[in-house]
């Protein structure tokens, strides 16, 4: 029981860590940085399973609130402000969603995988653009239109993500078995 505890723990921080060098990992396009952030809090929920995947995510999510630099452009409790924060509250519920989705059999197939994964990055650009939409309109006083906004935080920066969740499924369907083997 303990050395599960310390194993849940450990891969948590790891997929932490890698949430992190993503977010530094970026193609600066206007409105939203592409980053690798979606492609490893897609795969903390694959690897870890729903529960794990977003603790690790909401670790991340409260690191840069707390003030770490931690996020593309920053960290601090202001960055609540900015209108690409829906994307990172999306991060936490896409991991969760997508590794209940993926974790419902013992060996998800491709087709399971893609499903999770296009699932996951659905919800990811719902949070997102509905948050930027938002933020822009209502407090920054900056309106931003429906197509502009389709066009800025969802034409420009899904094509990279679609790569990612190709991406995911593949190095999910080779590490899922491992992480259920206990080899890791």
């Amino acid at each position: 029981m303990r050395i599960a505890r310390t194993k849940n723990m450990v891969l948590c921080s790891v997929f932490v860590a890698l949430i992190v060098v993503g977010a530094f990992i970026r193609i600066p396009i206007p409105v939203v940085p592409f980053t690798l952030q979606f492609l490893f809090t897609m795969l903390a929920g694959l690897l870890l399973g729903g529960k794990l995947g977003a603790t690790s995510v909401c670790i991340y999510i409260v690191m840069g609130l707390l003030g770490l630099p931690v996020f593309a452009e920053g960290g601090g409790i202001g960055y609540i402000l900015k209108p690409s924060f829906g994307y990172i509250i999306g991060f936490a519920v896409a991991s969760y969603v997508t590794g209940v989705i993926a974790n419902k059999v013992s060996d998800p197939g491709y087709k399971r995988l893609f499903a999770a994964n296009f699932i996951g990055l659905g919800i990811v650009y719902l949070f997102g653009m509905v948050y930027c939409y938002l933020m822009s309109n209502f407090y920054l006083g900056n309106p931003i239109g429906l197509w502009p906004l389709f066009l800025y935080c969802f034409i420009l920066a899904v094509p990279g993500d679609i790569v990612l969740c190709i991406l995911g499924a593949f190095l999910g369907k080779r590490m899922i078995p491992i992480m259920k083997r206990g080899r890791i």
